[in-house]
């Protein structure tokens, strides 16, 4: 019988935290995964891993989905259209009526959560979530995820040895970013350990960086002089779109990059240290991947 139910399962973080699952040794028979398509879930389903078809919307695929489970991997969902929080509430009334025994969620992190937060387009859903998950009664553990680290280079720019500038309307804020296979690593660890019973972890790199850092990093790595813009948030959204990226992209990109100005993502934090026995990828390290003299 599976104890553990995966959401998400064939997005990027779902199939890490799998991978690892497999890796510390959890047989594939007691690993569930929720697939909103087969296709999508056939490298899970050749592993041996249980695949349930069904949505966050589809309330019957989630209560056959959960039955005999005790924990679950909550994986928020990534539809930006309509309210999250409702497909996330969907999820948390089937476990607690299948006799789920633990979620662990998957949040974001953030030093404020009030409606005139810069990020409070992707916080409310997560805040209400939370809140539903926390008065439900069932035990739970939150991941308070830092931004992306394998997205930093959508900010920095692929050619930025060429352009020797970096053009974010970040100003001088610091960021907690974060490697997505170390967030999947770090779920697995709490998956099969015990000691994580109501509590939230901020999951990211001890020291949040600015662009003024990150700017600095590259000209060390390279021996090439990166300089740091940080233009007026409606210029650096019209230059994205002049230069053809999606206008519902553009608007997040823009709208992050002014979160990270207000310093919304800049906490510091062992909690994935401790979770990994190890420090986490620095954004030099990261960097230094990326470039080489």
């Amino acid at each position: 019988m599976s104890k553990i139910f995966i959401t998400g399962a064939t997005g990027q973080l779902g199939k890490a935290t799998i991978g690892f699952l497999l890796q510390k040794g959890i047989a594939a028979n007691e690993i569930s995964a929720l697939a909103r398509n087969e296709g999508k879930a056939a490298a899970l389903k050749s592993k041996g891993i249980n695949v349930k078809i069904g949505t966050y919307d589809d309330v019957d695929s989630l209560h056959s989905a959960m039955q005999g489970i005790e924990t679950m991997l909550l994986i928020s969902s990534s539809e930006m259209t309509k309210s999250r929080a409702i497909q996330h509430i969907n999820a948390i009334k089937a476990a607690k009526e299948n006799g789920v025994k633990n979620i662990i969620y998957t949040g974001f992190m953030r030093t404020h959560e009030d409606p005139e937060s810069p990020l409070w387009f992707i916080a409310e859903d997560h805040v209400e979530t939370e809140k539903y998950l926390k008065e439900s009664g069932i035990t739970y553990t939150i991941f308070a995820n830092g931004f992306y680290m394998d997205m930093l280079m959508d900010y920095v720019g692929e050619q930025i040895l060429e352009s020797k500038t970096i053009f974010v309307p970040a100003g001088e804020g610091k960021i907690n970013f974060v490697l997505r296979n170390e967030v999947a690593e770090a779920l697995a660890n709490v998956l099969t350990t015990n000691g994580h019973e109501n509590k939230t972890y901020n999951i990211g790199i001890e020291q949040p960086v600015s662009f003024v850092e990150i700017a600095n990093y590259i000209s060390e790595l390279t021996g090439v002089a990166i300089n740091y813009v940080s233009p007026e948030p409606e210029v650096y959204l019209q230059t994205l779109l002049k230069y053809g990226v999606p206008e519902d992209y553009a608007r997040m990109f823009t709208a992050f990059a002014v979160a990270f100005a207000a310093d919304t993502m800049n906490v510091s934090t062992i909690d994935l240290t401790q979770l990994l026995g190890r420090k986490p990828t620095t954004v030099k390290e990261y960097l230094s991947s990326k470039f080489k003299k």
